[in-house]
């Protein structure tokens, strides 16, 4: 059943072929905001065919741009909590009652893949190793640093709301959590690849870590 006051939001850059059945999926759980990241394709047309909210940005501005201004958008639209997942179909809709279930005992909740086969070398390492770092910086254990399905609370929204345009946006949201001392939980989620992987790489991996150090060393 929907709840008028929460909000899913989903970053998108040229995904027509996935968005329309992930915005069906989740409207009912929410109100959708689907922020169209500079596409050259018709993924905001197929987004609005599903009854999503679409805010398009001119030219491709990074997916921690594009989740900033759908966060913005649903709490000035009355939000009072936001899940936030990928358009590209690797997380299912359908598991957002288990994200909101674990968020009436916690400020923020973190989806978590099992670390299996499926999921790509590069990306079990890089996970590894960020997982690692974080822990060791800022004395939070996360299964799954790089997920992108969360949820949280609009005031935890105040306090984690993060600078980074890019995929570190996901670490940096860690870090902002770690340093207001915010209580936070975990749940299992579905390991899905429906494409070729295409998330974080080993740049931006490294550049991850440099950010750590950096947020730690600001605090």
């Amino acid at each position: 059943m929907q709840n008028p006051k929460t909000f899913i939001i989903i970053p998108a850059h040229n995904e027509e072929r996935h968005i329309g059945e992930v915005v069906k999926k989740a409207k009912a759980f929410g109100s959708v905001i689907v922020v169209d990241d500079g596409s050259d394709d018709a993924t905001a047309a197929a987004a609005k065919a599903q009854g999503a909210e679409v805010i398009s940005h001119i030219i491709n501005l990074g997916k921690g741009a594009a989740l900033k201004t759908g966060c913005d958008r649903a709490v000035k639209d009355g939000a009072s909590q936001l899940v936030v997942l990928d358009a590209d179909s690797q997380h299912d809709p359908e598991e957002i009652p288990i994200f909101l279930a674990a968020l009436r005992d916690a400020g923020m909740v973190f989806g978590y893949r099992a670390f299996s086969k499926e999921m790509p070398f590069i990306l079990r390492l890089g996970n590894w190793a960020i997982s690692k770092m974080t822990r060791i910086l800022f004395g939070v254990k996360i299964n799954d640093t790089q997920s992108g399905y969360r949820a949280f609370t609009s005031d935890t929204y105040q306090k984690i709301r993060w600078a980074s345009s890019s995929y570190s946006m996901e670490s940096e949201m860690i870090a902002n959590m770690a340093k207001h001392n915010l209580k936070y939980s975990q749940v299992p989620i579905k390991t899905i690849y429906a494409d070729r992987y295409k998330g974080t790489t080993i740049i931006d991996g490294i550049k991850i870590v440099m950010n750590l150090l950096w947020w730690k060393l600001a605090k």
